[in-house]
């Protein structure tokens, strides 16, 4: 994604670029016999294309990386990262060049950086920045860029330009709790892949309050003695996760001794938040925290 501003009263322009991982497009593959009405066409077009693996075209192995054309998605607990060009497109040089960047959410205001005065833009430089952001609100951001700066005739000059995006929910977390013996509560959370691409869960952790200590029930383990974690199956599925696909998790919370009475003259107690971190299928990193859990007791 790109976008770009110069103003004919300004001696500069600025471009603003989102920086994400490229997407993969698989190849299909559409081939017919030398008999057929098309005859060598579809096999002619795939030998000529640049994704196929030389010498086995035929094969439909391999996938083609593509370059995000649009600004794309962005969601919950992912890592918004943007590139930022101050170009000075003119043939003056200009004078203490100051950018500033925040971030606008429904809520709150975030300064993502300021940059330190530039004393001379010479013609055809530019000053870059690259920004970080982890999302942490749903709903509509607004990156605000702000460059001021002095013409070669003393008169301070001041741009500003919003930038407008949406964070969506990547994950949809639902939980239930079941009573057992010996005021012990279990913890079924199901997590659902909401994004439109295959995500990969590092780990479901749930974060006890103070009353419970937690003991997590979704690794069979081979050999009790083995510390191993690759020695563990995983109960409930394996932690890839296509679009649209559930996985389920399971805790056991024993109460405290020092809490039981405590909890057993509560109306409602609080059992804790579950931590979620999981990665794309590039690897980017994406962090969820739920508010905290409540139960009746």
């Amino acid at each position: 994604m790109q976008e770009g501003f110069r103003d004919k009263e300004h001696l500069l322009s600025l471009k603003v670029m989102r920086l994400t991982k490229p997407s993969v497009k698989p190849l299909l593959h559409v081939t017919s016999e030398s008999q057929d009405l098309p005859g060598d066409i579809f096999n002619g077009l795939i030998m000529g294309d640049i994704g196929a693996t030389k010498g086995a075209e035929m094969m439909n192995c391999g996938e083609l990386l593509s370059l995000p054309q649009a600004f794309g998605s962005i969601y919950l607990g992912e890592t918004f990262s943007c590139y930022v060009s101050i170009l000075n497109d003119s043939n003056q040089s200009t004078k203490d060049v100051n950018f500033k960047t925040d971030i606008q959410t429904s809520s709150q205001r975030f300064q993502l950086t300021s940059s330190v005065p530039r004393e001379i833009l010479s013609p055809d430089e530019s000053q870059d920045e690259v920004l970080s952001y982890e999302v942490k609100e749903l709903g509509t951001h607004i990156l605000i860029c702000a460059v001021s700066y002095t013409s070669p005739s003393g008169e301070k000059l001041f741009m500003r330009r919003f930038y407008k995006f949406q964070v969506l929910k990547p994950l949809e977390v639902k939980t239930k709790f079941y009573n057992g013996e010996y005021d012990t509560v279990f913890l079924e959370t199901q997590v659902q892949n909401i994004t439109t691409n295959p995500i990969s869960m590092d780990h479901v952790v749930l974060d006890p309050s103070q009353y419970y200590a937690v003991l997590p029930l979704n690794n069979n383990k081979r050999n009790e003695e083995e510390e191993n974690e690759d020695e563990d199956d995983e109960i409930f599925g394996s932690s890839y996760i296509n679009p649209m696909d559930m996985r389920q998790y399971l805790y056991k919370l024993i109460p405290k001794e020092e809490h039981k009475k405590e909890l057993r003259s509560m109306v409602m107690s609080s059992i804790g938040k579950l931590d979620i971190v999981w990665h794309t299928n590039f690897g980017e990193i994406g962090r969820l925290q739920t508010s905290q859990l409540q139960r009746t007791v």
